[in-house]
């Protein structure tokens, strides 16, 4: 099994000293990001106060992008925010690694990352921080799901530092996709394809639009209701997809490169090289476009969904593709509700009828669940 696998299986070294450590101190945590997700992240470690579970982990270092507030002797989760809005500290990212340290002692217990940011320069220290043996958990696609490169330093780091990495929130805010992918390898299956509705956003629209009002009001809606990003372009563009599918793909045994996913974008052209400051008044632009796809799909008892596409191929030859497509209703992938993701595997195991796993693909709370069901993987 791959280091970056170790999210859900650790190393065997690593575990035993995880459980040995848990015995002796608990896991001193670092939370960058204190956004939505990172505000629920605090809450869920808040309700564990006076639990076992909270007895297991030591929240010492929250940032932000402008200010961090640490406390060895750890920080009161429903004090946390207040602490980091009263810090003239500075947020730093070399300060990281120091913070997790015990009386400058790095090798008294587990330490843990837990990015929840978006950031490109958080996921850069990635496997910087792995390679010191420092735990890292993520709902960042950035590190996993771009150049192919940064996700073998990523593995590599796991091996050196005996560390995990724990990105279950990656894709399926949570689901167990890649945990079911690693564990059928594991037991000797081989995937054969996998085809799936990856994005929260994508699938809400697409359950909803009924192809009468126009697709740039449903795109506000979802956009004003925080389903999409303040860019909805981000979502429509199928990017944020390509990345979940790479990570599912790299998960599933298959190294691709970025480019080899073709991506067929639903933002046409006169929309994608607006400013910002124009995208909204130029949304119009995505309704005749859609409409006749709906009105395409509707004749022939069809649905319209947003679907990542893996063909592994016997040859050693793979297709991954990303897109709109029309899917007859009784299609594994056609049905779904609100912001759900459906994803479809099919293996030795799982050859004609696929494995299934669907649920909320998007979400707060789902999220910052899946990012502490990791840390208590790795912490032991």
């Amino acid at each position: 099994m791959s280091a970056a696998a170790s999210a859900l299986s650790a190393p065997a070294s690593a575990a035993r000293i995880a459980a040995a450590n848990a015995s002796v101190l608990p896991a001193r945590v670092a939370l960058l990001g204190t956004g939505t997700v990172g505000g629920a992240v605090l809450a869920r470690l808040n309700a564990w106060h006076g639990t076992r579970l909270g007895e297991r982990l030591s929240l010492v270092h929250v940032a932000n992008s402008r200010r961090a507030a640490v406390d060895r002797a750890g920080l009161a989760p429903e004090r946390a925010a207040t602490a980091l809005t009263a810090s003239d500290r500075p947020s730093s990212l070399d300060d990281v690694a120091a913070a997790l340290s015990w009386d400058g002692l790095a090798g008294d217990g587990a330490r843990v990352v837990v990015d929840a940011t978006a950031s490109e320069a958080v996921a850069e220290r990635h496997a910087q921080w792995l390679a010191q043996g420092i735990h890292v958990v993520t709902a960042c696609k950035i590190g996993q799901g771009t150049s192919l490169a940064r996700w073998r330093a990523i593995r590599d780091a796991c091996a050196r530092g005996g560390s995990g990495y724990g990105d279950s929130a990656t894709v399926g805010a949570g689901l167990p996709l890649l945990r079911s992918l690693r564990e059928l390898q594991a037991g000797g299956d081989r995937i054969h394809a996998i085809a799936g509705v990856l994005s929260g956003s994508l699938a809400w629209l697409f359950n909803h639009y009924d192809g009468m009002r126009p697709f740039s009001a449903l795109v506000r809606q979802a956009r004003d209701a925080g389903y999409t990003e303040p860019d909805p372009r981000d979502d429509l563009s199928g990017e944020d997809v390509r990345r979940k599918l790479l990570i599912l793909a790299r998960a599933a045994g298959v190294a691709l490169d970025a480019g080899e996913v073709e991506v067929a974008s639903l933002v046409p052209p006169e929309l994608a090289i607006l400013s910002k400051d124009g995208v909204d008044a130029a949304l119009p632009a995505l309704d005749v476009p859609l409409r006749e796809r709906y009105a395409a799909a509707y004749k022939n008892g069809e649905k319209l969904r947003f679907i990542a596409r893996l063909d592994c191929g016997g040859d050693g030859r793979h297709t991954a593709r990303v897109g709109l497509e029309s899917l007859p209703g009784d299609h594994p992938l056609a049905g779904g509700a609100g912001t759900d993701n459906k994803v479809a595997i099919w293996s030795d195991r799982y050859r004609v009828q696929p494995l299934v796993i669907q649920g909320p693909g998007a979400g707060a709370e789902v999220t910052a669940a899946g990012l502490l069901d990791d840390v208590l993987r790795l912490v032991g």
